[in-house]
């Protein structure tokens, strides 16, 4: 985003250490296709043709994107855009001239992009501009799905709990929210299909919705097998490699035909693993572990906003290393 720089940020370009923060937000600036999403939003942002004109579509797409890679809430955003100098720098504002959107603002806008799902198109953008990079290969498929719990309490107004969630048992555990779905590349470990369910769906229901098309394999755990004698499965060309349940190993005899099952199982978890990346992601640097709002098809649109901006931080191979604003 080019513009002039102020006082205050041609005396920080100056300094000679540059902060992980900088850096980030550097290749941020390069990874992400700009002018693409902003092609995808145009169509359905105020004209300003009535009243005060609205803030630039691309000052407010890079901010969306700030709040997304930071886990910040409106007012939170709005704070660390005023303290910061690397995030105003990224969105293009100079205090000198102009201030800040407020959180109201900031809300509008993440509504708009809901409202209109924009968040799928801008999913989709981003996907079509890492395969025409050659970053996603296409050619297998990973697919899981996670947890995201909700508030189980009914110490509220309405003395209910959120009538989308459901609860389900996990393990010895029961956890009450919904379940987000994944596909995931084998190759590079990017995210290319995402659903949205209740918690009490099965995971191997959602798995026809996590392939592309054109992958010859996909990898899974064990709860999804039988999902290639499904009715969704039928005609599609695709090798499913499931892993078998612990207990059927574990009841094996000892011998040279258990070993060699526990290392092909072996084999299947470690091509497997990527797939837990994307959740680490979201759950851990994104703080994303629960439903910002209580209305499910928000809920579901949300989360996948959220996936948008996971995407260009796994290009950059960051999945070890949180970006604070501290």
């Amino acid at each position: 985003m080019k513009r002039q720089i102020g006082f205050a940020e041609a005396e920080i370009a100056g300094k000679k250490r540059v902060t992980r923060r900088q850096r980030f937000l550097a290749e941020m600036e390069t990874i992400v296709p700009w002018q693409r999403l902003m092609c995808a939003i145009e169509p359905h942002y105020p004209k300003g043709t009535r009243g005060r004109p609205p803030i630039g579509l691309e000052r407010m797409l890079r901010i969306y994107f700030l709040q997304q890679w930071y886990g910040l809430s409106d007012e939170g955003l709005e704070d660390a855009l005023y303290d910061s100098i690397a995030l105003r720098g990224f969105a293009g504002i100079d205090l000198a001239v102009e201030n800040v959107p407020d959180a109201t603002t900031l809300l509008k806008f993440r509504r708009l992009l809901i409202e209109h799902d924009l968040t799928r198109k801008l999913f989709d953008e981003i996907g079509i501009s890492l395969c025409e990079r050659g970053l996603m290969m296409k050619e297998g498929t990973l697919v899981d799905a996670t947890i995201i719990e909700a508030p189980p309490s009914t110490k509220n107004a309405g003395k209910s709990r959120d009538r989308e969630m459901h609860q389900t048992k996990k393990g010895n555990e029961w956890h009450f929210g919904m379940k987000a779905h994944v596909g995931v590349d084998a190759e590079s470990g990017l995210v290319h299909s995402v659903a949205g369910t209740a918690a009490n769906v099965s995971d191997v229901s959602q798995a026809h919705l996590l392939l592309h098309g054109h992958e010859e394999e996909a990898y899974a755990d064990a709860g999804y097998i039988g999902v290639d004698k499904r009715d969704e499965m039928k005609g599609k060309a695709v090798k499913w490699h499931v892993a078998a349940k612990r207990a059927k190993i574990k009841a094996m005899q000892e011998g040279p035909l258990k070993e060699l099952v526990t290392a092909l199982e072996r084999t299947k978890a470690q091509i497997r693993s990527r797939v837990e990346h994307p959740s680490h992601i979201v759950k851990n640097l994104f703080h994303h572990r629960k439903p910002a709002t209580r209305a499910w098809p928000r809920t579901r649109r949300s989360r996948r906003g959220r996936r948008d901006g996971k995407d260009p931080q796994a290009v950059r191979d960051a999945v070890g290393t949180k970006h604070k604003l501290t």
